[in-house]
């Protein structure tokens, strides 16, 4: 591989490796959406949340601002109160997730997303290998991983979407607004490294297509 082609597959790799970080982020964390109610008189009670791929916060904070309609601004403060989902922790209390959205989007974005942090795992073994002698062939397999990775991210980001709007229609609970919130953008700023990163790490792997007529493919630039 000449240095040139060396110089882009680092500079690829670089970027994947932020890809990276920020899925580990986004899976994490628990403030993909805020959810918050609209209020109609002053001196009432917010009960906002955030929730995540495993966990619900709630945050209960009473607003005396006539101007304040929303608990956009007071969700940051407060006292909260944070439990796991009850498919994932039968011994925490979420009724309210449970009883507005089916359990199976919280799981299948879960389970989703896990599978993306595995195909990035695999990706970057693959990648980690193809720096010895004569490897170079293991950066293919590795791009096409991290292009995997990056799709089963945005799917995962889609089905926690709709969970939002489920919930957001459902008339069990107070909450009429929501805001996606900063790790739902980590998920896509992974999405979009992560599955581009594979692409230009496939195209730069692969081996010097034949520039005339009369040249084969074991004639061009060979892998070192």
């Amino acid at each position: 591989m000449s240095q040139t082609k060396t110089l882009k597959v680092r500079m690829t790799l670089f970027f994947i490796l932020v890809g990276g970080v920020l899925a580990m982020v986004a899976v994490v964390t628990d403030h993909w959406a805020l959810l918050s109610p609209h209020l109609e008189h002053h001196n009432e009670t917010c009960e906002a949340a955030h929730f995540g791929l495993w966990r619900i916060c709630t945050t209960r904070i009473a607003v005396r601002d006539k101007k304040d309609k929303n608990c956009e601004r007071i969700t940051l403060s407060g006292e909260k109160n944070c439990s796991y989902f009850r498919h994932f922790n039968p011994g925490e209390s979420s009724e309210i997730f449970e009883f507005t959205t089916q359990k199976e989007y919280s799981i299948s974005a879960a389970a989703i997303a896990i599978f993306s942090l595995g195909f990035i795992i695999v990706g970057s073994i693959c990648a980690f290998l193809s720096f010895g002698n004569k490897r170079d062939y293991l950066l293919r397999p590795a791009s096409m991983f991290y292009a995997f990775a990056g799709l089963c991210l945005i799917v995962a980001v889609e089905v926690m979407r709709q969970s939002v709007k489920r919930m957001i229609d459902s008339e069990d609970t107070v909450w009429i607004e929501y805001y996606y919130s900063w790790s739902f953008a980590c998920a896509c700023a992974a999405f979009i490294l992560l599955f581009l990163g594979g692409l230009f790490l496939l195209l730069f792997s692969l081996p010097r297509m034949p520039q005339n007529p009369w040249e084969s493919c074991m004639d061009a630039e060979q892998e070192h």
